[in-house]
């Protein structure tokens, strides 16, 4: 039974409008209201002035995020609130303000849009666009995966503590992307070294992480589709993060299958994912989270039908 139960309009109202939030958290992120406002409380018009935007709106935007505790007022000045500014002003230690505003804004939040013709059947193929048809173009990529790499750093340095790898050797990270798991762990563990599998576009940039954390002589990258290519065997670990909510359902038992073919007897496998609860209503976060991939299971889906499409007539 669930753990939550709506039971007034009230309830109702505050999970329909909830999307005002989340995007009054987009704009302020756009023009970088945290980090104007970092150590630095502002009344509306000085931070309009440093925003570069007319204090009406910055006023009106303000309010809306006070309301939902991003942002308080200290001696009739704005101030971000401890959570904005440890997690959404730039350059701070686990902020993560660009995974929001690149890929969770940019990316996810258009493309829900289009989440009730995937449910009831009719969005139209040939309009969908997956994870790998994103990730052919060098632009979309770079911007998916340099978000992806500030929302993983702070999961990463959660698994390093939580797993033990200290006797392992290799790592094999599928779908990894820009190696921000691999980083970590590999901090962790000064022996471990490790393999990426990822989409070309991806690799490129994920290298440029990789060669930042002086780690070129630990990781090497496979270009390629995760589903489509040869992985490496005998590893003493294998980590699978947010891949199953990226690929078809159906595909989930073949990747399950090839991890523990290429696992050495003993080896660790780490799958880090959005997952809920045996009633499948808690936590909250992971089961809309699930619910939003339903769009890219039939986007990724229809990608792979293309693709078998185009070789048969190839």
């Amino acid at each position: 039974m669930s753990s939550v139960t709506a039971e007034t309009a009230e309830v109702v109202s505050r999970i329909a409008f909830g999307f005002m939030a989340s995007k009054a958290l987009f704009a302020a992120l756009h023009v970088d209201l945290f980090s104007h406002l970092s150590g630095a409380p502002k009344d509306e018009q000085a931070l309009a002035d440093a925003a570069g935007v007319p204090v009406n709106r910055v006023t009106t935007l303000t309010t809306a995020l006070r309301s939902v505790g991003l942002m308080v007022r200290e001696d009739g000045k704005l101030a971000n609130a401890p959570a904005a500014e440890a997690f959404l002003v730039k350059g701070a230690k686990y902020d993560f303000g660009d995974y929001l505003r690149y890929q969770i804004d940019g990316q996810m939040y258009p493309v829900l849009q289009q989440l009730n013709a995937a449910m009831d059947g009719t969005l139209n193929r040939d309009d969908i666009a997956s994870y790998a048809n994103w990730f052919s173009d060098p632009e979309q990529a770079r911007i998916y995966s340099r978000a992806q790499h500030a929302g993983s750093l702070g999961p990463g340095r959660t698994i390093a503590r939580l797993v033990d790898l200290s006797d392992a050797e290799t790592l094999l990270d599928v779908g990894g992307g820009t190696g921000a798991m691999t980083i970590s762990l590999c901090k962790e563990n000064p022996d471990l070294a490790a393999t990426i599998i990822d989409f070309p576009n991806v690799s490129e940039i994920g290298w440029e992480y990789i060669t930042e954390a002086g780690m070129v002589d630990r990781v090497r990258y496979i270009p390629a589709n995760a589903l489509e290519c040869e992985w490496p065997g005998d590893r003493c670990a294998i980590l699978m993060s947010y891949l199953f909510s990226g690929v078809p359902e159906d595909s989930i038992p073949s990747l399950i299958n090839d991890a523990f073919k290429r696992l050495r007897p003993g080896g660790t496998l780490m799958v880090h994912d959005f997952m809920v609860d045996a009633d499948k209503a808690q936590p909250q976060l992971a089961a809309l989270c699930r619910s939003n991939m339903a769009f890219f299971d039939l986007a990724a889906t229809a990608a792979i039908e293309r693709s078998r499409e185009a070789a048969i007539h190839a």
